[in-house]
Parts: C-alpha cells; sequence; structure tokens
C-alpha cells in the first residue's frame, strides 16, 4: 500500500452471522463479508445455539481470508484485530475470538475487545454515513436480542435511558411470526405479509405508555397476538392486516419512546441501528414523526443493519486509537450491560 492508513480487521460471531471486515478510519469500508445462517436455523423458527457455534467454526477462516482479499490487504497491513466478546451467544463469541486471538498472535497485531451494540451504535458513521453526523445523540438499537435506549454524549460514554424488561424487539417480531405462521426470521415475514394491510385493524396494547417511561415490554404484545388469533379461528380479518397491526403496535412503541427519549435529554439527533432498524415501516413512522419533532434521524445503510464486522472494525480502531490494548488473555462474556461501558472499557484486560 502506499501510505500507511489506520487499518483494522473487525470480526463479528455473537449469533448467527459469521462475519469480517476491513475498515479504515475514519469509517472507509475496504471488505465486508458475511455468512448468514437462516438456513440452518429456518426449520426451528429461531436461533439454536449448538448449531450456530458450529456453523460459526467452519466459516471463520474462510470468512477472514475472504475479507481480507477483497481488502487487498495483507495482515502486515493492519493495525489491529478487532472482535466481537459480547454479549451475545457463548459460543460464537468464543470461537470469533479464537480466530482473533490466533491471528493477532500469528501477526504481532494487538487486539481489541468491542461491545457488540456498540458496534451497532457507530455503524451509521460506516462509509458515506450522514454528513456532518456527530456525538452527542441519543440511540436506538433494535435487534434479535436487544432494544436499549442510550444517550450517546461522546465515544465511549454511554448513558442508558431504556432498555427491555423481557423480549427484545426483534424476538417479539419472531414470536408473532412463528404465531401467525410465517418463516423465519420475523421480522421481514411479518414486513412482507404486511405490506399493503390496515394497521389500524387491530388494536394490540403498547406496553408501558407513560409519558416518563422509557423502558420497553413485549411480552404482553406477544400474548395479546396469541388471544386474539385463538378468538378468531377462521379469520375475518384478513391476515395482512393482522400483520400490519402488530407491526404498528411495535413501531409506535419504539417510535414514542425514541423521541421521548430525545425530548428527556435535549438532544435533536437519533441514530437507530440493529437488525430490526432495517424495517421499512419503521423508517418511515420514525422519520416522519422525527422531522414533526424538529429531530434529525440517521439510519445505517440497510446492509450495515444486520450484524457486521465493519462496525466492529470500526469500533475497534477508534478504541485501539484512544489506547487500548488486549492479547490472549480477553475473554468472552455473554453478558455484557452496556453501562459497563463507562466504567470498564476493555474487560479482563
Amino acid at each position: 500500500m502506499a501510505d500507511k492508513s489506520m487499518l483494522a480487521l473487525g470480526i463479528e460471531s455473537s449469533c448467527d452471522e459469521t462475519a469480517a471486515a476491513v475498515v479504515e478510519l475514519p469509517g472507509r469500508i475496504l471488505s465486508n463479508v458475511v455468512h448468514g445462517q437462516v438456513e440452518v436455523h429456518e426449520r426451528y423458527g429461531g436461533v439454536v445455539p449448538e448449531l450456530a457455534s458450529r456453523a460459526h467454526a467452519r466459516h471463520v477462516q474462510p470468512v477472514i481470508a475472504a475479507a481480507l482479499t477483497q481488502a487487498g490487504v495483507t495482515p502486515g497491513d493492519l493495525d489491529c484485530v478487532a472482535v466481537t466478546i459480547g454479549p451475545g451467544l457463548i459460543g460464537g463469541l468464543l470461537t470469533g475470538l479464537a480466530a482473533a486471538k490466533g491471528f493477532a498472535l500469528g501477526a504481532g497485531l494487538p487486539l481489541v475487545g468491542v461491545h457488540h451494540m456498540e458496534g451497532h451504535l457507530l455503524s451509521p458513521f460506516l462509509d458515506a454515513g450522514q454528513p456532518g453526523f456527530d456525538f452527542p445523540f441519543v440511540a436506538l438499537l433494535v435487534s434479535g436480542g436487544h432494544t436499549l435506549l442510550l444517550h450517546a454524549r461522546a465515544f465511549g460514554e454511554y448513558l442508558p435511558l431504556g432498555q427491555t424488561r423481557d423480549d427484545a424487539v426483534g424476538e417479539a417480531f419472531d414470536k408473532g411470526a412463528r404465531l401467525l405462521g410465517l418463516g423465519y426470521p420475523g421480522g421481514p415475514a411479518i414486513a412482507r405479509l404486511a405490506e399493503g394491510g390496515d394497521p389500524a385493524a387491530v388494536h394490540f396494547p403498547r406496553a408501558l405508555p407513560e409519558k416518563k417511561e422509557l423502558d420497553f415490554s413485549f411480552s404482553g404484545l406477544k400474548t395479546a397476538l396469541r388471544t386474539f388469533l385463538a378468538r378468531h379461528p377462521q379469520g375475518g380479518i384478513p391476515p395482512r392486516d393482522v400483520a400490519a397491526s402488530y407491526q404498528e403496535a411495535i413501531v409506535d412503541v419504539l417510535t414514542s419512546k425514541s423521541l421521548a427519549a430525545c425530548r428527556a435529554v435535549g438532544e435533536r439527533r437519533l441514530v437507530v441501528a440493529g437488525g430490526v432498524g432495517a424495517n421499512t415501516r419503521l423508517r418511515e413512522v420514525i422519520r416522519a414523526r422525527a422531522a414533526g419533532a424538529g429531530i434529525e434521524v440517521c439510519f445505517p445503510s440497510l446492509a450495515l443493519c444486520t450484524d457486521n464486522g465493519a462496525m466492529i472494525a470500526l469500533a475497534g480502531l477508534r478504541r485501539w486509537r484512544a489506547g487500548e490494548r488486549g492479547g490472549v488473555e480477553l475473554d468472552a462474556l455473554a453478558r455484557w450491560p452496556v453501562e459497563r461501558l463507562l466504567r470498564e472499557k476493555q474487560p479482563n484486560a
């Protein structure tokens, strides 16, 4: 390479995507390789941890090799290796971490452990991003395993504002899709069925509606859908209307609480990231209501909403530049509350 750039290899394996990417500061993606596992898990209606771990073990090395090849770099061109160390499924995390440790040790590179949700939080800054968008902001992080509202005051300074008390929003979509007899993953399946449906056909509950309440709860919504379907076994209301109404209940709560969080901390900027951030209806509603409230909204591109190595590489690069280093002593954390990032930037280091 002609000029020495700040480059990181990012490795992600916290759930059911085996991913690796090479990213250059401030956020240019040189490669971003993702191997999904939908075909492995769809027959079970959700991710089976043991099967996910085995798939990660089979694919992590080829995915890393492909990321380096597509980026046109060698290990000697890199400054660090970034890897998701939590939270997530422990088998998958350990598989990715083992691969990252071996690569870093062999190349003589520092290793940086990354919080999975910090990767999602930074994903809007990758590639073109949104010009002029920067800290501070409120972040809504929504995925299969997480539903969080954070006040991102600066890089590495995240104040939790609200979180789910039971199911994550992605779980609510998956369980709703199962009740409706749809496929996995549930979010895209419900969104497809909801196209052209009436979102006001069925009034599903909005949990924790109090104005000052920023936590989420989706277990009651799932129960309401089950109850509705039991009471209407022969239909009567078109399935697309039921799906649209169920989706609308989720979108309404996510939007209302996100805007309330912005008002609570006095921010006029909002990031929406994570796999559920790809939902078309959520993007449509939150943009419209945010515009009416004078709040700027930033989404990552659709390809960067789901788990990927690029977001991990960027988070690792920024932590490496801030002086963080790790090595073989790093361990995986199935549970890693995001508020701990305020107190300890590199657990087990």
